[in-house]
């Protein structure tokens, strides 16, 4: 499973996700992240907003509930087979 490493654009801070699943909707790229690889932890949906052919990837976490939504659809068959449940917050 590919590991990423994402910095913080308000501080230094690193932290590292396991990437669990990608998608493209409307033109933009989604990931599937965990914060854990196997067992209980945390995962979120994260859209690459760089522009097109940066070098780097500039992820933001989707927090819209429609985009959320139709993003759920797509990774709804790695969500289950992961076995990750959704709760909401």
């Amino acid at each position: 499973m590919e590991k990423i490493r994402l910095v913080s654009t308000d501080s230094t801070e690193v932290e590292e996700f396991y990437v669990l699943d990608q998608a493209k909707l409307g033109g933009k790229t989604y990931i599937l992240v965990a914060d854990e690889e196997e067992g209980d932890g945390m995962a979120m949906i994260l859209r690459d907003d760089a522009e097109p052919g940066a070098e780097e990837a500039l992820y933001a976490i989707v927090d819209d509930d429609n985009e959320l939504n139709a993003l759920l659809l797509l990774f709804e068959d790695k969500l289950e087979e992961l076995g990750i449940l959704i709760e909401e917050e």
